[in-house]
């Protein structure tokens, strides 16, 4: 049966007002990272760097609005290509083979079959990267467009990201009741129908919204698109590394050289992306397929926040080139060793040991059976902390800021009065620290983010397990960082 409403809404991010708050100022955020970290007058903006001077237009000026204002936020033919992209991603989801997965148990007591061949989609993708690249150099198209219009994309994906929010939002509607007869198994999320419009349409009403592609169409007919698992594997984490690639690109072709830096970044983050993907079935047992409903927050996460937002680091090196030199390196990759280590080595103890119990790499780890029959890992990684993995994580999060060195930087133009023609320095001056607060934001937010998670992932443990659960916690004492927190 479909998940009942609660008379008394449990909310989440301080109720509707919290929502409000997100919907509204999330965009403003993401916007703000490519106006006030710019390459036309630096990162961030030198208006910005003394308050008592400060005025819009003086700030405007400073900015890629320039001159025209709101009106360089949006650009119709930059909304058709991205929404091309968007369109070639779903073509590929329906064509390419792909391995058929039951999920878990939903409460209307079936289960929801899933295709995975992100992994296979982005191949071809970054195989026609690169063949365009190998013809082009450094002037081929995709990068240059990219660059060129790099305000207007996000704005379209913001686009889309709402449009598709609104869609799930209204579709959730025809979800049948319990009782009726519900053959696709479609189902509300437990905490996104509380009837507060705002609130179910930023969390998300409806647990997984699906598509089915009519029979009439050929190669994909019949098939359908999961709309929810489909936006957190493909288009904005694809979409990630292709925005790492173009800023390496455009370094390239400023200053006719790539810094180590660079280089770092998008690899790290490159690597993290591409063992998602290939790892893409593990997503089936994780919070976002299991429990929340798609909604807004989930659509602008995962195609505007996620690859705008994580590929800040990059963008800056591509203006400001930073070496890190040998021993720099070294530090660098040591911190995205450890980090991936644990996050990687946690993960596949926990899967192992999920899958095949009897595995002799997981069979000598000691665990305890809850009265539901579930066991519960209290030795091994997971008898350090009950959510070790996300150690790991916030670990290489750094990896990703600490190459931006002490971050920050001011555009210098000079005109040559014979020529006419303009040139532009660029130096840290003033600027330099201040650039931080994009460059390092990351670390941050991530470690917010997974705070969050993990209190999350606890109350949800905590309903399913009851005093199991407080007797785990007995024995695992710690929740994220052993003997910290």
């Amino acid at each position: 049966m479909a998940v009942k409403a609660k008379h008394k809404p449990e909310y989440e991010f301080f109720g509707p007002p919290g929502a409000i708050v997100l919907i509204l100022g999330l965009p403003v955020l993401a916007w703000s990272t490519i106006l006030f970290c710019n390459d036309v007058s630096g990162c961030p903006a030198p208006a910005l760097l003394d308050w008592n001077t400060l005025t819009w237009e003086k700030l405007k000026a400073q900015t890629p609005l320039g001159q025209q204002g709101l009106s360089t936020l949006f650009d119709l033919g930059v909304f058709g290509w991205v929404s091309a992209y968007f369109g070639l991603l779903v073509f590929l989801q329906l064509v390419l083979p792909g391995d058929e997965l039951e999920g878990t148990v939903l409460g209307t007591g079936g289960r929801h079959k899933y295709k995975f061949n992100s992994f296979s989609s982005a191949v071809v993708i970054f195989a026609g990267l690169a063949a365009g690249t190998a013809y082009q150099g450094a002037d081929f198209v995709v990068w240059t467009y990219i660059w060129d219009h790099y305000l207007q994309i996000e704005t379209a994906a913001l686009i889309i990201a709402v449009l598709q929010a609104v869609y799930v939002y209204l579709a959730s509607f025809s979800v049948p009741h319990p009782g009726k007869p519900n053959p696709t198994h479609r189902e509300l999320a437990a905490g996104g129908h509380t009837g507060n419009i705002v609130y179910d349409f930023f969390i998300g009403r409806e647990l997984n919204p699906r598509i089915q592609v009519p029979t009439w169409i050929p190669i994909a007919g019949g098939q359908v698109l999961d709309i929810k698992l489909w936006n957190e594997m493909r288009p904005g984490l694809i979409g990630y590394i292709i925005l790492n690639l173009t800023f390496i690109v455009r370094q390239y072709k400023t200053y006719g050289y790539v810094t180590d830096s660079i280089i770092l970044v998008p690899m790290f983050q490159s690597f993290y992306v591409l063992d998602g993907l290939y790892m893409e079935r593990a997503i089936l047992t994780t919070i976002d397929c299991i429990t929340d409903g798609f909604g807004f927050m989930l659509s602008f996460g995962d195609i505007v926040w996620v690859p705008f937002i994580y590929s800040m680091q990059s963008r800056y090196l591509a203006v400001y080139p930073h070496t890190l030199g040998a021993s720099g390196i070294a530090g660098v990759l040591a911190i995205q060793g450890l980090g991936y280590y644990i996050f990687r080595s946690s993960n596949n103890e926990k899967n192992r040991f999920r899958t095949n119990p009897n595995d002799p790499r997981v069979s000598h780890l000691e665990s305890m059976t809850t009265e539901s029959g579930s066991k519960l890992l209290v030795s091994g990684w997971w008898g350090r902390a009950r959510h070790i993995n996300y150690l790991g994580d916030w670990i290489m999060s750094f990896s990703y800021s600490i190459p931006t060195g002490i971050a920050g930087y001011m555009v210098n133009k000079y005109q040559n009065p014979v020529t006419g023609n303009v040139t532009k320095e660029v130096v840290q001056g003033e600027a330099r620290g201040w650039g931080m607060i994009f460059t390092y934001f990351y670390i941050i937010y991530f470690g917010v983010l997974l705070v969050h998670r993990e209190l999350r992932d606890e109350e949800k443990c905590r309903r399913k397990y009851g005093k199991d659960w407080e007797k785990y916690c007995a024995r695992v004492k710690y929740r994220i960082i052993p003997y910290v927190y």
